[in-house]
């Protein structure tokens, strides 16, 4: 018996199960992104949605639903793109049959995230339509030219991202620095790009430079600059403790800059990471006029320093974390007598001083006490002026120089290019030979273990560097202090006393130990 065929056609669509007879009309929706916010590009993205619109709009057989929009923004992901996520959201929903957009570039420049989003809205029946390339996703070949297309626009985003990269690059390394002014507080850019000081806030800068040098934490002075109604760089009325370091970090304030100080890793996600010497960085001294002097600032980097190695620092006031006790080591802390009557005073006794079994003999001492015993102290130490200043630039010399250290320094550097250069050579020696596996393990964690220990001795090294260079601020800083004080001290100074004293040391009544920045140490009582 002869072999019958019988044909029954399709009734349904394949891809939404609508009856083929079907009348219903083609839901439609257009998507229109420009990458960035340049005027050019507004035109260009006004365009794309007048032309979308009257293009689906012309077609009978189709239903316009609207045209989704982002602008001013990349299409590397899809992460902050919000017209495309509501887009394909509704399309999901069963709101949108056809999706109609310029080109895959305008889509995604991921090709993951070009064909993670085809094939999801594939699933559904739902097409996109690809204008210049021509490409319906429906269509059979449509995937395999689609993931070529996005290839192709994802490479020419890393070639942008490659060319921007280099312009910013040879910019910093010709020392032009860039930042955002509106979120830069003491600046406004100039007509060619420059700095120029804006004088209203930098006055906030240099206050906070001169309530820090007096001791008050950067909790303290971020809670004065909130109650006095002080705008923040991008105009809030709240700081914050890192809004005020980072304001006492930046080396801008003093007129230099560090150009390069994170990069973009990734040009797909275009996440920034902090620079820790992945790429070169660039300092520029004397790039434009500072806000505060070059002394205030590195005084400022020295006090940062001294605190951040202190078990504790309260920093609210000039007083706190200066004053110890000489019996337990630890720091006197500010308490209110008779807070709420005429009586009121503020003395300072040692913080264990009824704490933990502990009870120590150290005596009180009371703020106005304090600040008469300083001014004694001090009118002392100027009675020999000259003197002590001459002692203290030869200390400083000596104690703080750092050629010695500097060239340790640079014999580690050269000694860690070394066998970095040799852990290179054999992973690419391995990746060409059939090696031993054993036996390039074994010589490859031996190179790992000298580029450890090396690079331990080199932050070692670095340290002490780094307290030398700190040491150094604190001596410059005293003689400055002693060089501007014409007189003999009438009155109790914050600032005086922020830049002679290293700290005070209470072991009795009669035996109050003033120790200067300097080393030189003062009894009083």
């Amino acid at each position: 018996m002869a072999k019958r065929v019988t044909t029954i056609p399709a009734t349904l669509n394949r891809f939404d199960s609508r009856p083929l007879q079907s009348v219903r009309k083609r839901r439609v929706a257009g998507y229109a992104r420009v990458s960035t916010d340049s005027e050019e590009q507004a035109t260009s993205y006004e365009a794309q949605v007048d032309y979308y619109t009257r293009y689906i709009k012309s077609n009978p057989d189709w239903e316009f639903v609207g045209i989704y929009t982002d602008d001013g923004i990349t299409a590397t992901n899809t992460s902050h793109r919000d017209g495309f996520k509501q887009m394909v959201e509704d399309a999901l929903a069963g709101k949108i049959d056809l999706i109609i957009t310029k080109s895959i570039s305008r889509f995604a420049r991921n090709t993951v995230d070009s064909l993670v989003t085809v094939r999801e809205l594939k699933e559904k029946g739902i097409e996109i339509y690809f204008e210049k390339e021509n490409i319906w996703t429906l269509d059979a070949k449509g995937e395999l030219l689609i993931t070529i297309m996005s290839s192709l626009a994802q490479e020419e985003s890393r070639s942008i991202s490659e060319n921007t990269t280099w312009g910013k690059g040879k910019s910093f390394a010709d020392g032009k620095a860039s930042v955002s002014f509106s979120r830069f507080l003491g600046y406004d850019r100039g007509p060619n790009g420059e700095f120029i000081i804006n004088e209203e806030q930098a006055v906030t800068v240099r206050y906070i430079y001169k309530r820090f040098l007096e001791g008050l934490s950067t909790y303290q002075i971020a809670k004065e600059l909130t109650k006095m109604g002080v705008k923040t760089a991008a105009g809030k009325d709240k700081w914050y403790t890192s809004s005020v370091l980072s304001i006492l970090k930046n080396e801008k304030y003093k007129g230099d800059a560090l150009l390069q100080k994170s990069f973009t890793k990734d040009f797909l996600t275009h996440k920034r990471v902090d620079n820790k010497g992945e790429v070169p960085q660039y300092y520029v001294e004397g790039h434009h006029e500072g806000v505060v002097t070059a002394d205030q600032f590195e005084q400022v980097q020295a006090e940062l320093y001294r605190r951040q190695n202190m078990d504790r620092y309260s920093g609210v006031g000039c007083f706190s974390s200066i004053i110890k006790c000489g019996e337990c080591g630890s720091w006197y802390g500010a308490k209110v007598w008779h807070s709420n009557d005429k009586y009121r005073r503020v003395i300072y006794r040692c913080n264990k001083k009824y704490g933990n079994g502990c009870k120590c003999k150290t005596p009180h001492i009371t703020e106005d006490e304090i600040k008469e015993m300083f001014i004694k102290a001090v009118n002392e130490l100027f009675s020999e002026k000259a003197e002590i200043i001459e002692n203290t630039k030869t200390m400083m010399d000596m104690v703080c120089n750092t050629d010695d250290l500097d060239k340790k320094l640079g014999d580690k550097v050269a000694e860690l290019n070394i066998i970095a250069e040799q852990m290179q050579t054999a992973i690419a020696e391995n990746s060409r030979t059939a090696l031993d596996q054993n036996e390039y393990e074994r010589r490859y964690a031996d190179l790992t273990e000298r580029y450890n220990t090396i690079k331990a001795e080199y932050d070692k090294i670095s340290e002490q560097i780094e307290n030398k260079k700190a040491q150094r601020e604190l001596f410059k800083g005293f003689i400055q202090a002693l060089e501007k004080q014409g007189a003999l001290v009438e009155e109790f100074d914050e600032g005086l006393w922020s830049s002679l004293m290293q700290e005070v040391v209470v072991n009795a009544k009669d035996d109050i130990r003033f120790i200067f920045k300097n080393g030189f140490e003062i009894k009083t009582r």
